[in-house]
């Protein structure tokens, strides 16, 4: 499609920014097939040995090869393909990061989702969602891989030495406790989250090497009080499924837990005051909106009402992997 350009004294404007965004969703589905069909380990390979590897028809093999060479995975040259930096780091199998699990997390769950955006923006309710084994093993392995880039962050970012006991509140499977407790040795530490989720939480940190130090704790942390005896605690991916008024309960209820001093780790989509930057992050509110009755994305002046209400302060502000942002608070 050609671009349709529109002048004026001064500038010269064209639909390529709306055409470039409207297309993001044919990129994405490339991508998404790629990794489906295993494409990204079977690199670097001739165009006939993918598609013999990959057992799809010649044509296709080429539509989609060449769709990932035009947005930059993969590298071409004649017949041969090979992955591009960020493929072999990422989706090959090979690399410090292994993305894939997350991309069929995305293709399988969110992009079902966002299909239907428009319904819960009208109704400001979230979408239903089959639930089987199969959807809740795909989206516990795409969230353990996106947990474990921000867990490897946090604990080489923030100093832990400092504390005797960390909480992780509603920490899932533990990648957080597992990762950083792994790295501090004289550090002990409790996962806190619902009855289901402490039971599996039990079996993967039964394999960790930090297992002897960490302790689970089942209960409802919107209901129950938290474990007492720690000196900071870790709040991650949580406050994006709670109203501000909740986040405000849940900052109170912690702090009641816990003595002066104590930190507060909140890792989170933090967004800047216009809920705009970064992009990423304010993208993410759609995920939110779609799952969670309350989801959003906050500010860090956001979080500072929550802090004032409840008996914390903002001490820091620290990127860490990709989009998510470790705000830092203090028990005052």
């Amino acid at each position: 499609m050609g671009a349709v350009h529109v002048t004026n004294q001064t500038t010269e404007v064209t639909p390529e920014p709306i055409l470039r965004v409207a297309q993001g969703f044919m990129a994405s589905k490339f991508l998404y097939a790629a990794n489906e069909l295993g494409l990204f380990e079977r690199l670097p390979a001739t165009l006939d040995q993918v598609a013999t590897r990959c057992a799809i028809p010649r044509r296709t093999a080429r539509i989609v090869l060449d769709a990932l060479v035009a947005i930059g995975l993969l590298e071409r040259q004649g017949d041969d393909y090979k992955n591009g930096p960020a493929a072999a780091a990422f989706l090959a199998g090979k690399g410090p990061l292994d993305l894939r699990a997350f991309l069929r997390f995305w293709n399988r769950l969110s992009y079902q989702g966002f299909a239907m955006l428009e319904d819960s923006v009208r109704t400001g309710k979230p979408q239903e969602h089959v639930q089987s084994d199969d959807n809740q093993e795909i989206f516990s392995k795409g969230v353990a891989v996106f947990t474990l880039g921000a867990a490897t962050a946090l604990a080489e970012i923030y100093d832990f030495s400092r504390h005797k006991k960390v909480l992780d509140l509603g920490g899932g499977t533990g990648t957080f406790l597992d990762t950083i407790l792994t790295r501090y040795s004289a550090l002990q530490g409790t996962l806190f989250d619902s009855a289901e989720v402490a039971t599996i939480a039990r079996k993967q940190l039964a394999k960790s090497k930090a297992a002897s130090r960490i302790e689970v704790v089942a209960g409802d942390f919107m209901k129950d009080s938290i474990p007492e005896g720690h000196d900071a605690i870790i709040i991650a991916n949580i406050v994006h499924y709670f109203s501000p008024e909740n986040n405000t309960k849940i900052m109170r209820s912690l702090r009641a837990g816990v003595a002066g001093g104590a930190r507060a780790l909140l890792v989170d989509f933090w967004t800047d005051p216009t809920h705009t930057e970064p992009m990423p992050a304010a993208l993410m509110a759609g995920e939110f909106l779609l799952n969670c009755p309350e989801g959003d994305v906050y500010s860090r002046p956001d979080a500072a009402g929550w802090f004032a209400k409840s008996g914390w302060r903002e001490v820091d502000f620290k990127p860490l992997a990709g989009p998510q942002t470790l705000l830092i608070a203090e028990a005052v």
